[in-house]
C-alpha cells in the first residue's frame, strides 16, 4: 500500500500540481501507512530510504513548476519573454534621426517670445530586432537648433559598445562628446531607455520600483493671449484637467488671471518665465494670486538674480520652483535654499538618467519636485512620465499642445497622468 501512496506523490509532483495542501496530506498519510507496514522492520532505515526518493522526485517536480511559473508570468506581464543576449555579440546598436518640425494648436506665447512651431529631431536605437524610439524639442531658449542637435548626433558612435545594458557608460560617453547639446543628448538617453526597458520586457516606472497610481495630476498650460483666446482654451480644456498652469510675466497677469477664473475655478499653477523684474511688486501680486486660487509659482525672476528669488522665496506664501534656473545635476547645490523646489525637464537635464538623480537630489535636500516638458510629442512627454509617480507637481502636457503627434503614450484620465503597462517608455508608434 505505501508504494501506492509513494506514486501517487511522485506523479502528483512531476505534473506540477500546484496544491500544496493535497502534496502534504498525501505525504503525511505515507508515513503514517509506512509505519504501520514496518512496525517490526528497521523503520529509520526505510523511512530515510523512502524519503530520499520521494524529496529527489520533489525537487525535480518543483523546480519544473517554477520554471513554468516564472516563464509564465514574465509572458503574462510584458507579453514577450526576455530574451538572452550574448555580452560581446555580433550585435550593435545603431542610432538613426531625422528633422521633424512639431506644430502647435494654438500660438504659444510666454513672457518672452510667441510661436506657432517647435523645431524638433526624431531618433531611433535599432538592436537585434528591438527599437528604442527618442526625440529632442528645441524651444528658442534653449539656444539649440535642428543643424546643431543633427551635427551632434552625427558624432555619436554606439557601434562600439556590444551592450546596451551598459548604460552609465554609453551615456557618460555621449554627455563627453560636448559641454551642451542637452537636447541631443536627451534623445539619445530616451532611446536607449526606451530600448533597454523593452529588451527587459519592463517599463521604467517599474524597474524603477515606483506605483503608477501615485501619479499625480498634470497641469494644462494656457498661453498669454487676448481675453477671448484665453476664455476659448479655458473652456476647451476645464472638463478635462484637475489644474492648469497659466504663463504670466507681463502687464496683462491680472487681465489673465480674471479671464480664466470667469469660466473656471479649478486650481491654477502660474509661471512667470523670469518675466518679473521688482521683487517686492512681484511678491503683492503673488499674495494676490494665492486669493485668486493660485497654489504654487514658476521661475518669478531672472535666474541670475539668485539673491531675490531667494527673498521672495522665504516672504512668499506659496512655494516658488526653479525652472531656467536650473538644469543639470550639478547646478543644484547652487540654488539651495533660494527656491521651494525645481522643475525637472528632460531636454534641460539630458535625459531620464539625469532627471532620475537630480529627483533623488532634491528629495535628500528638502526640496519639491515638479516634472515638466517642452512641446514635444508623446516620446519625450512619456519618458518623463516615467518618473511621475515621484513628483509633487507635473506639467506634462506638450504633446497635447501640437497637431502632428507620432506616437501614443501616456493618457491624461481625468486629470491625471495615466502611465500604459507596455515596455520601455510605454509608445507605440501610430
Amino acid at each position: 500500500m505505501s508504494e501506492v501512496y509513494l506514486s501517487c506523490i511522485s506523479l502528483i509532483v512531476h505534473c506540477k500540481c500546484s496544491n500544496i495542501f493535497l502534496i502534504c496530506k498525501l505525504f503525511f498519510d505515507f508515513f503514517v501507512l509506512l509505519w504501520q507496514e514496518n512496525r517490526q522492520a528497521d523503520f529509520k532505515t526505510v523511512v530515510y530510504m523512502k524519503r530520499r526518493e520521494f524529496l529527489r522526485d520533489a525537487a525535480v517536480g518543483a523546480a519544473g513548476m517554477a520554471l513554468a511559473g516564472c516563464g509564465q508570468g514574465i509572458a503574462g506581464r510584458a507579453g514577450k519573454g526576455p530574451k538572452a543576449y550574448k555580452v560581446g555579440g555580433e550585435e550593435r546598436m545603431k542610432l538613426s534621426f531625422y528633422p521633424y518640425e512639431l506644430e502647435l494648436r494654438h500660438v504659444f506665447t510666454v513672457a518672452s517670445y510667441s510661436r506657432k512651431t517647435t523645431p524638433g529631431v526624431q531618433v531611433t536605437i535599432d538592436y537585434d530586432g528591438f527599437t528604442g524610439y527618442g526625440e529632442a524639442s528645441m524651444p528658442p531658449y534653449l539656444g539649440q537648433t535642428v543643424e546643431s542637435v543633427t551635427s551632434f548626433l552625427a558624432k555619436v558612435d554606439l557601434g562600439q559598445f556590444t551592450d546596451p545594458f551598459m548604460m552609465e557608460d554609453i551615456l557618460a560617453y555621449v554627455d563627453s562628446l560636448s559641454p551642451g547639446d542637452s537636447a541631443a543628448k536627451a534623445a539619445v538617453d530616451i532611446a536607449l531607455h526606451d530600448l533597454v526597458g523593452k529588451l527587459l520586457g519592463q517599463p521604467w516606472y517599474r524597474i524603477w520600483g515606483l506605483d503608477p497610481s501615485k501619479a499625480p495630476s498634470t497641469t494644462f498650460t494656457i498661453g498669454i493671449d487676448t481675453p477671448e483666446v484665453v476664455r476659448e482654451k479655458t473652456l476647451e480644456c476645464a472638463g478635462r484637467f484637475n489644474i492648469l498652469k497659466v504663463k504670466v510675466g507681463l502687464d496683462t497677469d491680472e487681465e489673465m488671471i480674471r479671464t480664466i477664473r470667469s469660466v473656471t475655478g479649478l486650481p491654477l499653477a502660474v509661471d512667470a518665465n523670469q518675466g518679473w523684474k521688482d521683487r517686492e511688486k512681484a511678491l503683492d501680486e503673488i499674495f494676490w494670486l494665492k486669493e485668486q486660487g493660485v497654489v504654487m509659482v514658476e521661475q518669478p525672476m531672472a535666474r541670475e538674480r539668485l539673491d531675490d528669488n531667494a527673498w521672495l522665496t522665504e516672504h512668499s506664501p506659496l512655494p516658488v520652483y526653479a525652472d531656467e534656473a536650473i538644469q543639470h545635476l550639478a547646478d543644484l547645490p547652487s540654488i539651495k535654499g533660494a527656491y521651494s523646489g525645481i522643475n525637472i525637464k528632460l531636454m534641460k537635464c539630458t535625459g531620464m538618467r539625469e532627471a532620475w538623480k537630480m529627483a533623488a537630489y532634491a528629495r535628500a535636500e528638502g526640496m519639491k519636485v515638479m516634472l515638466g516638458c517642452m512641446t514635444e510629442t508623446s516620446c519625450a512627454v512619456s519618458a518623463a512620465a516615467q518618473l511621475s509617480p515621484i513628483a509633487d507637481f507635473a506639467d506634462l502636457d506638450g504633446n497635447l499642445l501640437i497637431s502632428n503627434d507620432l506616437f501614443t503614450g501616456m493618457t491624461v484620465e481625468k486629470g491625471l497622468i495615466t502611465l500604459p503597462d507596455r515596455p520601455g517608455i510605454g509608445i507605440i508608434k501610430k
